[in-house]
């Protein structure tokens, strides 16, 4: 269930007119074509283990599920400058198509199908701004993109950093403003509650985290917060911020608010650390010149494994999320490092109600014996670890310092993508060789990730993960690495797949070292279609569902445990 309050603070700027909207002839083909759309996500009781917690730890759990539903609204408020508006007006249609679209928007966090190339399903709705809401709504890319090249250090870092918005001043040019400005009302509410939390619970370093955390909220220095996340060691594992630069299609800089909060699954996280010792490893053995690699990598690399509690804001926006790799700071990955959180109840949710179905229909017969869950949970494990590695920081065009994130600005989601998940097979087939993984994996690997491919394409192709999909799909056909048949399967080819994979890990990460914006966006328009043979599948794959609908039963028994 979906959790949204409206953000205390009015929406400004955008007139919406309900009452201008055409009656629609047939409502009721309306309503039954958004619960169509609403089928796509399965409804999945999302459960965690809490009884073992003392009761100080729930309640502590309680107040960070109320900061986390105040970070749904901020970003609501983020995507789209009219979400808010839009949101109550639908709340106050009681109508089964009112209900219909209340509960997809809510899904989607706005009004455009995510899935389906952000098509507008609501009747009024503009075309979903690809600058979301961090620039002014009337000005251009270009525009932007020329006034912050005009600006001095340091407040040119501060625009193209995570944590800034671009507003209009009062003579009509563009400032900057702070999102503990932009959005203080609600981050002082969420830092009360996440101080609230730090004095119920009895766990030292989540006392520490969640009381720089709410101190960050109100001073916009993350630095000291997310060093104390990565050093987190404690029963429940909350992430809680702004992180994902997905919603800035413009350029990639702004962080969008969310939150995963989760109980740590013990015996798994110790089976996992393992992977977190060989880094260092793998680095040295990337598939680009040596000068390119990182000799020392940051010292903190923790692998932690959850079991999902809630979940809301970016990381509740239709397709969940299954796993991350946070920081996105390149300073402090560089200085201390990342963490990989793994969501094992997620995962097992989605291996089990999406990938199993669709490896049916998409693989063929001999391929789709061998898809496994440890193949999924262990790639999807790899993705992350491999976003913190290969180029980051980089030389710009003027010698000067800056990263790759800044260097291919709207290329870089969806390049990034594409490098975490073919160098993570690349990676696992490393470890495989090196005997730290077992033999039977190096084939299984392959011909889940081919199911999941399919998994991940259903996303929506313009979206960042479907786009860098559509990119390594391409890439393989080309090469061999994947057959398809004439009945409109598809299988594996090995040793050639296993050629395409090196080689596509050291293509993407060349371009990410050079900082190639014009290489990047080339190959992403060369490769980043939809595959008509993949077309096709998705067309039969039309009634099964994208993605899983999370119900968080846990949070409902958290308010009976109190």
């Amino acid at each position: 269930m979906c959790r949204c309050r409206c953000a205390e603070t009015p929406w400004r700027g955008v007139s919406i007119s309900f009452d201008s909207i055409p009656v629609m002839k047939n409502q009721n083909a309306e309503t039954a074509r958004l619960q169509e759309l609403l089928a796509r996500f399965a409804p999945v009781d999302m459960e965690a283990d809490i009884t073992g917690l003392p009761r100080c730890e729930r309640q502590a759990l309680a107040k960070l599920v109320q900061a986390a539903d105040i970070l749904d609204a901020l970003f609501l408020r983020q995507c789209w400058a009219g979400n808010e508006t839009m949101l109550l007006r639908l709340l106050k249609d009681a109508s089964p198509l009112g209900a219909a679209r209340l509960k997809f928007f809510l899904n989607q966090k706005g009004p455009w199908d995510r899935q389906d190339g952000n098509k507008p399903f609501i009747p009024g709705a503009p075309k979903k701004p690809a600058g979301a809401n961090y620039y002014p709504d009337d000005a251009t890319k270009a525009e932007v993109a020329e006034w912050i090249a005009g600006l001095p250090e340091p407040e040119q870092s501060a625009a193209k950093g995570f944590f800034t918005v671009v507003r209009r001043d009062e003579k009509g040019g563009l400032k900057l403003v702070p999102y503990c400005t932009e959005y203080g009302n609600e981050l002082v509410r969420a830092a009360g509650l996440l101080k609230e939390a730090a004095g119920l619970t009895r766990q030292r370093t989540l006392k520490t985290y969640l009381e720089k955390r709410a101190a960050a909220f109100l001073s916009n220095d993350y630095y000291d917060s997310d060093v104390a996340w990565l050093e987190l060691d404690a029963s429940i594992e909350p992430t809680i911020g702004p992180y994902e630069n997905y919603e800035d299609e413009w350029f990639n800089y702004k962080a969008a608010f969310e939150a995963v909060i989760g109980v740590r699954d013990d015996r798994e996280t110790v089976k996992l650390a393992k992977f977190g010792e060989h880094l260092q490893w793998l680095e040295d053995r990337l598939p680009i010149a040596p000068a390119l690699r990182n000799p020392k990598l940051g010292a903190l690399a923790p692998i932690r494994v959850i079991n999902q509690v809630y979940a809301s804001g970016d990381a509740a926006r239709g397709v969940a999320a299954a796993a991350f790799n946070l920081p996105n700071d390149e300073r402090v990955i560089r200085e201390k490092g990342a963490k990989r959180v793994m969501m094992k109840n997620v995962q097992e949710a989605k291996f089990r109600m999406v990938l199993v179905p669709l490896a049916r229909l998409a693989l063929s017969p001999k391929d789709r014996k061998g898809v496994s869950f440890e193949a999924f949970f262990t790639h999807i494990l790899m993705h992350e670890l491999m976003h913190g590695l290969g180029p980051h920081d980089i030389p710009g065009p003027d010698g000067k310092p800056t990263t790759v994130r800044q260097a291919l600005k709207e290329c870089y989601s969806a390049f990034e993508e594409a490098k975490a998940d073919i160098s993570g097979l690349w990676a696992l087939q490393q470890l495989v060789d090196k005997g730290e993984l077992p033999a039977a994996l190096g084939r299984t690997m392959y011909v889940t990730f081919l199911a999941s491919s399919f998994r991940t394409l259903r996303f929506g192709v313009t979206e960042s993960h479907g786009k860098g999909m559509c990119l390594q799909m391409n890439f393989l056909l080309e090469r061999g690495g994947i057959r398809a048949a004439k009945n409109g399967t598809f299988s594996v080819v090995t040793e050639k797949f296993r050629a395409a994979v090196t080689e596509l890990t050291g293509t993407i990460m060349e371009i990410q070292a050079r900082g190639d914006r014009g290489a990047a966006r080339a190959m992403l328009e060369k490769y980043g279609r939809l595959p008509p043979a993949a077309k096709r599948v998705l067309e039969r794959a039309r009634r099964l569902p994208v993605d899983i609908a999370p119900r968080h039963r846990t949070v409902e028994l958290l308010t009976s445990m109190r």
